[in-house]
């Protein structure tokens, strides 16, 4: 029988690792420290979803000292083109992490902290 594909693999926390790695594990593995990434809100005006998330992403990056910014889809025909129907899209360091919902104990997970 072949190897487990991930899918079916069990997530680390069931394995005894633990979910936390130390700052000292994170920069070993090359992973910057949350005061060094930058967080991308993505929306529009009069969005509910939009509201909820920017409320989570503030209060996360001021917990952790990560930097953060808000891009309007309606101003930018590109970020309309590649969000339009996931509204609110939260990047760190320019790569999609979450839509939607945004979750903050996963965002700080991903943030290193």
């Amino acid at each position: 029988m072949g190897a487990m594909t991930p899918l079916l693999r069990r997530p680390d926390r069931e394995r005894g690792e633990g979910e936390r790695r130390t700052r000292r594990a994170r920069a070993a593995a090359g992973e910057r420290p949350a005061s060094e990434r930058l967080v991308t809100l993505i929306g529009r005006p009069g969005c509910h979803l939009c509201d909820d998330a920017r409320r989570v992403v503030a209060a996360v990056c001021d917990e952790v000292g990560a930097a953060w910014e808000e891009r309007d889809i309606t101003r930018d025909p590109e970020l309309h083109r590649l969000y339009q129907e996931q509204i609110p899209v939260v990047l760190i360091d320019g790569a999609q992490h979450d839509f939607w919902r945004v979750d903050a104990g996963r965002l700080k997970r991903a943030l290193g902290a």
